[in-house]
Parts: structure tokens; C-alpha cells; sequence
């Protein structure tokens, strides 16, 4: 439900601890940035779907072991698995993601502006492939 998404955002923006991590006057020792192995982990994202996200059911584990089991995406890197999961959700759903997954992206040690920096190169990638047709 849209709503539903809608209030999770609010209460992300709202966040008395959030409001002072976003705010200008509070100090930043160094700008947010990528190293060139998770600026790939970011790219290599934009071709996996929402459902890589997911543990697979029931039907899933039967087929897999049936067929073999399907591609695996996930990363070995606790870390790195967060900016993936992220990424993905951002490629295909903007910042419309919940406060839970936030949260487990600054859990794994990111801040806010790699968050925001992020969303912007997917925003920079989205629109000039949508200008170039």
C-alpha cells in the first residue's frame, strides 16, 4: 500500500537522530564517496531484479534442488551485500524504500550521504539513458 510507504518516509525524514545527521551545522570530517569495487557492486545491480532480494520459498528450494540451484546474487560481503540490496531497491523504486532497509544500510557502516549519493547516480544513469532514445 502507497500510504504505507508514504508514513515510513516521514517518520525516516522526522527522526529527531536522523535530523541532526542531515543537518548542515553538524560537522563532516571527509565528503561520502564509493570505492571502485562498490561503485561496480552499484552498477551490477541495475540488472538484478527485486526478487534476488528474497529468500527463495518452498517452490523455489524444490526446483533449485530438482534443476539445480538457480544463480545466486548475493555477495559474500556482509557489507557489500548491503550496498547491493540498496542499490537494487533504489534502481528500481527510487527512495522509496522503507525505514528497515535503511536502517540495515547504516548498520552496515554507511551514512546518510552515501545513501544520498547513490540515489543521485541512479537518478544521473536513469535520466540521460531515458534523453538519449
Amino acid at each position: 500500500m502507497a500510504y504505507l510507504a508514504v508514513n515510513e518516509a516521514l517518520d525516516f525524514a522526522l527522526a529527531p537522530s536522523r535530523v541532526a545527521a542531515l543537518s548542515p551545522s553538524a560537522p563532516k570530517a571527509k565528503p561520502a564517496g564509493f570505492s571502485a569495487l562498490e561503485w561496480s557492486v552499484v552498477m551490477l545491480a541495475r540488472h538484478d531484479r527485486p526478487s534476488s532480494l528474497r529468500e527463495p520459498g518452498r517452490v523455489g528450494r524444490l526446483l533449485g534442488a530438482i534443476f539445480g540451484d538457480s544463480y545466486n546474487r548475493r555477495l559474500a560481503d556482509p557489507r557489500l551485500e548491503a550496498l547491493r540490496r540498496m542499490a537494487v531497491l533504489t534502481w528500481h523504486h527510487g527512495y522509496a524504500v522503507t525505514t528497515v532497509q535503511i536502517d540495515a544500510f547504516l548498520a552496515a557502516g554507511f551514512t546518510t550521504d552515501h545513501y544520498d549519493l547513490l540515489g543521485r547516480r541512479v537518478a544521473d544513469v536513469l535520466s540521460t539513458r531515458l534523453f538519449r532514445k
